[in-house]
């Protein structure tokens, strides 16, 4: 009987994909991820010996080595065929070593995609492994080793066991924090707008704005301006000075990148980028569909490419002539712009089959796997199909110097919206009636319209990814597991979709700004994924990067070591009574901050909230105003008397000073210029704490 060849992918759902192409010559194996890595128990990095990392066959993984060197002896050829990126050459590379290899009997193979046609393909290109992809990865690794392993020692030492202070999370984190403390900080601004309601010649009520006056745009500050304009221009005619008429185009979005992908789940489906990386990479792998066996569903993904291929764009363009319209179609094939730094190796994340509409398979799915496919498929399908025409017309309105205008929009051809509809659009809908230049029109009433500005929004999963992506920090596969790790260890606690900080993440954040300013800042993070990019294709040495970073941070982990002081988190002594065996509590920090617990644990494990005095009284009913936390870790302050006999709670600290236009308690605002604002927001009065301070 003929030896057969061996192919070792990484995952079993792979490798029964696999299986049902490659026939009866080939027998497919998973190494089941990796088989190597640096040991967890010690920093794996030589720094005396010119940064030599240390590999160790992974615990648990023996037996199943075993059983690999066992199939290679009789295997005539063995394939390696791990995922094509820098992560998946590289456990190829480590497989080669453990098996011990010799380098006549293996080859590499990579497929985009898991379809016979890119199966068989890549057997006949089979080639060597690409060691610049390999050395980026050790690059990265061992640099993620040094600054993850010192930095969390440190942290262990200093402030408690369990923290951890990796080199991109430590920027996730402190975009976070910046984000709060310009949320802590912002002072809402007044502003006013006019809305008159028109009515044309033929009796047809529509909205105006006021735009400004003198034929220039202006801004309306405060109530007295607005009403003075809102009293000039009351019941009064307005004559239509300019009808603007045009078409407007709105182009189909590219195909999904990994980063993409995540934001759009993240905004549409509410998932998270952790999970929708899981459920992609099942789409990917293998579905066993019903009638047709395991398929991989979708193309690779992990991946900042938007190119499609010449294969899956002919699939695509005859999709959408046969099953949507010719009309529909592009007429031209639409060729999108990868990022400078993307690895156009790959294609954008797109289905393997335009055919399969999710709809077909929907039963063969689950409910994630169903909705994460028919996000994809219908992006991709969209991305080669004519814009979207819309017809405008904004009408100008004068009443003397004072100018209006009204604005609208409507849908002619929905183009790719047909297919995908999932995109925001600012411009107003709607049709506005018909008037000509001249007409006279009738102020049916004129209405002054109270706004304040807004801080900036705290980050969501697709916001903060979208940001890291826009900065250049990380790259596809590391903005789940960063994302998944701030969570993890507490830094920062996640309420409605949006990520809010913690105490114990504020106080690692400060540790980071002060004593680790290269690790924080974007602009060096980003340097090095540059660097990184660079030893993939063979410009610089991997070891390079080490050399030159590694001075620079250990100066910086000295001066920590030697300068921070242990952040003592005392079990201070409360006078709350222990209502099961009469100790006097203590405070102690846990995952959401301080709390009360006996300290006779654990003979006694009593434990409750702390609610620490924010030094005020409560503004409704003189109560003792508490400082809080929500169940996530937010602060919030609340009366000691709520729920039960008092309503009052805010997440600023009210003062003991009342509105002198209002008569409503006011708050504290921001914490380095720290502002006393009305609690009523339809006054808006604010003032300088300083100030109130000098007048009392």
């Amino acid at each position: 009987m003929a030896n057969k060849n061996l192919v070792i992918v990484e995952s079993p759902a792979k490798a029964k994909t696999i299986k049902k192409f490659l026939g009866s010559k080939y027998k497919i194996e998973a190494s089941m991820g990796h088989v190597r890595d640096l040991p967890k128990s010690q920093l794996g990095v030589d720094v005396d010996n010119d940064f030599e990392p240390k590999y160790i066959t992974i615990r648990g993984k023996g037996e199943l080595l075993a059983k690999l060197r066992k199939e290679t002896k009789t295997a005539d050829k063995v394939y390696l065929a791990t995922d094509p990126d820098r992560e998946g050459e590289a456990i190829s590379w480590h497989l080669v070593s453990a098996l011990g290899l010799d380098k006549d009997k293996y080859k590499r193979i990579t497929f985009n995609e898991i379809t016979k046609n890119a199966v068989k393909k890549s057997i006949a290109e089979a080639r060597d492994i690409n060691m610049s992809l390999v050395d980026a990865q050790q690059a990265r690794r061992v640099l993620d080793r040094i600054v993850g392993y010192q930095i969390s020692d440190l942290l262990w030492a200093k402030v408690k066991r369990g923290l951890s202070g990796g080199r991109v999370q430590s920027v996730a984190l402190r975009l976070i924090c910046d984000r709060e403390e310009e949320i802590r900080s912002f002072v809402p601004e007044e502003y006013w707008t006019i809305e008159a309601v028109l009515e044309s010649v033929k009796k047809e009520k529509f909205t105006a704005k006021f735009y400004g006056f003198d034929g220039k745009k202006a801004e309306l500050k405060d109530a007295a301006q607005t009403q003075e304009i809102v009293d000039a221009v009351n019941e009064n005619d307005f004559t239509v000075k300019e009808i603007k008429k045009g078409k407007r185009l709105k182009k189909p979005l590219p195909p999904f990148t990994t980063s993409t992908l995540q934001q759009e789940a993240s905004k549409y489906l509410n998932f998270t980028a952790q999970k929708t990386m899981m459920v992609a990479q099942q789409l990917y792998e293998g579905v066993d569909v019903k009638g047709e066996g395991t398929i991989g569903l979708v193309s690779y993904i992990r991946t900042d490419s938007v190119r499609i291929s010449d294969e899956a764009y002919s699939e695509i363009k005859d999709y959408i002539t046969e099953n949507i319209g010719e009309k529909y179609l592009s007429e031209e094939r639409v060729v999108y712009k990868s990022k400078n730094n993307a690895q156009d190796a790959h294609e954008a994340i797109r289905p393997t089959h335009a055919v399969m509409e999710p709809e077909m398979i929907k039963d063969s799915l689950t409910k994630e796997q169903y909705k994460l496919y028919k996000l994809i498929w219908e992006r991709t399908i969209a991305c080669q199909m004519k814009p979207a025409e819309y017809e405008s017309q904004t009408i100008t309105l004068e009443d003397g110097k004072y100018i209006f205008k009204a604005s609208g929009s409507v849908l002619v051809f929905e183009g790719f919206l047909k297919i995908y509809n999932r995109v925001e659009d600012t411009q107003e809908a709607g049709l506005l009636p018909v008037v000509t230049e001249n007409d006279v029109l009738k102020a049916m009433s004129v209405n002054p319209l109270q706004h304040f500005t807004q801080p900036p929004a705290r980050f969501s999963d697709a916001s903060l990814i979208k940001t890291l992506e826009e900065i250049g920090v990380g790259r596809p596969s590391t903005y789940a597991p960063t994302i998944a790790t701030i969570i993890a260890r507490n830094y920062v606690a996640k309420e409605k979709k949006l990520f809010y900080t913690t105490e114990l993440g504020e106080v690692v954040n400060d540790i980071m700004k002060k004593y680790f300013t290269n690790i924080v800042n974007t602009d060096f993070t980003a340097a090095m994924e540059t660097d990184l990019d660079s030893i993939e294709e063979g410009k610089i040495e991997w070891k390079e990067i080490i050399r030159s970073f590694y001075p620079i941070f250990e100066s910086e982990l000295k001066n920590a070591q030697e300068k921070l002081s242990k952040v003592v988190i005392k079990d201070e002594v409360t006078d709350v009574i222990c209502e099961k065996c009469g100790s006097n509590m203590v405070i102690k920090y846990g995952r959401y901050g301080k709390f009360l617990a006996c300290p006779n644990f654990p003979a006694c494990s009593n434990a409750k909230p702390l609610f620490e005095s924010a030094g005020v009284k409560c503004p409704l009913c003189g109560g003792e105003v508490l400082i809080k936390k929500t169940k996530k870790g937010r602060k919030y302050f609340g009366c000691e008397n709520n729920p039960d006999k008092c309503s009052f709670v805010s997440w600023n600290k009210p003062v003991e000073k009342k509105c002198p236009k209002c008569g409503s308690y006011m708050v504290e605002k921001g914490t380095k210029n720290v502002k006393l604002l009305c609690s009523n927001e339809k006054c808006g009065y604010s003032e300088d704490a300083e100030q109130n301070e000098q007048n009392d």
